[in-house]
């Protein structure tokens, strides 16, 4: 098992080049380890070791990945926390973790009553008092990253450093980097996707990082320009707000030698856009949290297939499985299930959800999907998104993918509602592309056209945007929420 992300273990040719970076601070190979030296020193004398997990409340910056490498060091667990959560938020994450340790942004922000270090205070070199030697094995748990929780409260998956090691190399190969790849982060780190693609695919091959705070369409192109980074990794909603900008907006891309594309479903309207605007090819992805991020991948130098979420990343079988645990031919609708040594350990206190989910030896993600003859991956839907009419199930991403058709929607969602008569009808909700305009009624006949009857959204509401989640997606949960409440999310 590789595990050359960590920085004690990169080889000494490394040392001087360029590492890591955000708008304060750029650190080299040997400064970047030097740091996750005394912040490992300082967690060990604040009683962090083996098996013990510290909270980390950052926004985007190198320091975030500094405590992350210190607590691996020390053979501890992280838990990155999202640092726009509220008091009770933070607090359930903290207790569910049993985080030992706080790092926080500043000492009013909330911390669980727990023991914590303001992020200002980290130790940039060691003492020499207390650190000690590398206690990092490929089953400690490196991670426990909390699910969205649209299911309920949120459930710690918990990640090894087989997992994320594994997870890095599938990425490193079936995106071909190497040490000459720079990688701009933009996505946040308290999620999977930002850790494993954008952090350590890109340590493990010796690459550089940039990081940034926060994504704003111009600043970000800006720093595409500014750093000339080799590649990315972004959401939908990304892309969209970078397809909005006007025309006057020309930015120079030719650095960009792709972009990735994941976390939720993206229209190929979207995709053959932002290609068409920026120069770069778009590389559709699909994965879960439970999967350490990532199980498919539209190829960076072979055939991509627009429409789908590409074939099964190196190290991973990638399967559909019908309702008795059957596995399916190619072309038959089914669940997808993955297999590979990026598979999580399970829920963290959470048993039951575990064997729900890995008690058979697959992930079972709870998409529906649809393999080709050449093993490209279509995703339907959310097995919990189906909406059944009149015992009829309807797929909302197939109203959606009409609904993206239309040059003038630039994001849909589709959720169901409780009917008396049929049980559940679907409704669909769309914002609009700043620049274009459409009507419900331009909306409506786009459906009519490319779909049956039973399958027409039995309302459209436009909206100037739809809700997010704190990865991007579009927060199908709130607008269920609001169809019930009668309230716009």
């Amino acid at each position: 098992m590789d595990l050359t992300y960590l920085p004690w273990k990169q080889p000494a040719e490394r040392a001087d080049h360029p590492c890591v970076r955000d708008e304060r601070l750029e650190l080299s190979y040997s400064e970047f380890a030097t740091r996750v030296d005394g912040a490992a020193e300082q967690f060990a004398e604040l009683g962090l070791g083996p098996g013990a997990v510290v909270a980390v409340i950052l926004p985007n910056r190198v320091e975030l990945l500094i405590c992350l490498a210190a607590a691996w060091r020390l053979g501890a667990t992280a838990t990155p926390i999202n640092p726009v959560f509220t008091a009770t938020e933070v607090g359930y994450q903290i207790d569910d973790a049993d985080a030992l340790l706080i790092v926080k942004a500043a000492a009013d922000a909330p911390d669980g009553g727990r023991r914590s270090l303001v992020v200002d205070d980290l130790r940039p070199v060691p003492r020499g008092t207390a650190l000690p030697e590398p206690a990092t094995s490929a089953d400690d748990l490196a991670l426990l990253i909390y699910t969205s929780g649209s299911t309920g409260r949120a459930k710690g998956v918990m990640l090894d450093h087989a997992n994320i090691a594994a997870m890095a190399a599938s990425m490193v190969e079936a995106l071909r980097l190497t040490a000459e790849d720079h990688c701009l982060l933009v996505l946040p780190l308290f999620h999977v996707n930002a850790i494993c693609v954008s952090y350590l695919s890109t340590m493990l091959v010796g690459g550089q990082l940039s990081v940034l705070g926060r994504f704003q369409p111009v600043e970000f192109l800006g720093a595409v320009e500014r750093l000339r980074p080799t590649y990315f990794s972004a959401v939908p909603t990304i892309y969209n707000h970078l397809v909005s900008l006007p025309a006057a907006v020309r930015p120079d891309t030719t650095s960009v030698r792709f972009a990735i594309c994941g976390a939720a479903p993206a229209s190929e309207e979207l995709l053959r856009a932002t290609e068409e605007r920026f120069g770069f090819p778009i590389i559709e992805g699909y994965g879960l949290t439970e999967g350490t991020c990532a199980s498919t991948a539209n190829p960076v130098d072979g055939p991509r297939k627009i429409g789908t979420v590409g074939v099964a990343l190196p190290g991973q079988v990638v399967a559909v499985m019908d309702p008795g645990g059957n596995l399916l031919p190619a072309g038959e609708r089914g669940e997808v299930v993955v297999k590979g040594a990026n598979v999580m350990q399970g829920y963290h206190n959470r048993p039951d959800a575990t064997a729900e989910t890995l008690g058979d030896g697959w992930l079972h993600t709870g998409d529906v999907g649809i393999l080709d003859e050449d093993g490209y991956l279509r995703l339907v839907d959310r097995i919990k998104d189906i909406i059944i009419r009149g015992g009829e199930n309807i797929y909302p991403k197939e109203i959606e993918s009409v609904l993206y058709s239309h040059p003038a929607v630039l994001e849909a969602a589709v959720v169901g509602t409780p009917d008396p008569v049929y049980g559940e009808v679907p409704v669909a909700y769309v914002a609009l592309h700043p620049e274009r305009t459409a009507t419900v009624g331009d909306l409506r006949r786009v459906c009519v056209q490319h779909l049956t009857k039973i399958k027409v959204p039995v309302s459209i509401i436009i909206q100037g945007a739809l809700p997010k989640n704190p990865v991007g997606k579009i927060d199908k949960p709130a607008l269920r929420a609001s169809l019930a409440t009668g309230h716009t999310p």
